[in-house]
């Protein structure tokens, strides 16, 4: 199936979420940048983040697989990204794209080069981006309980936190962006940001200087899209309508052309379309969760969202 060019289409995010948009994106637009956040630091992408003082695979594997075609070709190479080793030596539990990204950066020495290799041989519907060419680390204010106060370092550990995440930023605080990103992100139409976990992949995309302002100067019409349920220990006492008040308190000057919500994804429809309005959004709403999969997005009812916004 061919894809005519299409808008331009800049997708922030990482993980399961930024993949979920990417995969319903390719399906309207052949014109895609996927900017992946690269502060990962478990299992296989920490294994080789830690060996080699490489940039987290992982996420970016994840967006590259997701950009993959729907024919023979894209779905064996999908496959084949994502399998990870079995056993108990030293690959087991990696992914082979991870350790195909890792041989590529190696043998290239340039990220952003490695990435297009892996895009031509998978023929990927876009391109995959990291968001900084530089390993991150998140550190996040937590709130437990019993009242007391604790930074939290590493994406797993504040993803997992049982306390009240308060704030997060970056370490480091002022790393460059990948300049092909902010070209991106300059000349786009659209821009997606989320769906993902909201402290530890939605908010670094919009903490690293560069891109932030790049985010705030494009012309683009700029789609939040929200998670369909709450995350445990980072989000599960999160409303869909403070998820909002919480990326307005971390980018006071973001404006949002729309917000994209399940139907059915829980809390009140007013609350959401006022916290929606005070970035400057319209509330859109739909049937997009998978019928099968609890909280994960449908891509084939996500990509009919997209196509009903990009229409208006």
């Amino acid at each position: 199936m061919s894809v005519s060019a299409g808008p331009a289409v800049v997708a922030l995010g990482g993980g399961h979420g930024l993949a979920a948009t990417l995969t319903a994106l390719r399906r309207e637009t052949a014109n895609l940048t996927g900017v992946v956040t690269v502060a990962d630091n478990g299992g296989s992408s920490g294994r080789l983040r830690e060996e080699f003082g490489i940039l987290p695979p992982g996420d970016l594997r994840m967006a590259l697989a997701a950009l993959c075609g729907d024919d023979d070709w894209g779905r064996a190479w999908a496959e084949i990204l994502q399998h990870r080793f079995d056993g108990q030596g030293p690959l087991a539990g990696h992914a082979v794209g991870n350790v195909l990204l890792a041989a590529l950066w190696e043998m290239e020495g340039d990220q952003v080069a490695g990435l297009d290799l892996v895009g031509e041989l998978l023929r990927a519907r876009g391109r995959v981006l990291p968001m900084v060419q530089v390993p991150l680390d998140i550190e996040a204010d937590v709130e437990f309980d019993s009242g007391r106060r604790e930074v939290i370092r590493g994406q797993v550990e504040v993803a997992t936190t049982p306390g009240r995440i308060l704030a997060v930023r970056l370490d480091p605080a002022d790393p460059a962006a990948c300049a092909p990103a902010v070209a991106a992100l300059d000349s786009a139409d659209w821009v997606t940001i989320g769906p993902g976990s909201w402290f530890t992949s939605v908010m670094p995309t919009l903490l690293v200087p560069e891109l932030r302002q790049a985010l705030l100067r494009t012309p683009a019409k700029r789609i939040l899209v929200l998670n369909l349920v709450g995350q445990p220990g980072e989000t599960e006492h999160l409303s869909p309508s403070e998820h909002l008040e919480v990326l307005a308190a971390h980018a006071p000057d973001l404006h949002l052309d729309y917000v994209v919500a399940d139907s059915h994804s829980g809390g009140d429809l007013t609350e959401l379309a006022k916290a929606a309005k005070v970035l400057g959004a319209e509330l859109v709403c739909g049937d997009v969760h998978d019928q099968l999969a609890l909280g994960q997005h449908d891509s084939r009812a996500l990509a009919g969202m997209f196509n009903r916004i990009f229409a208006t």
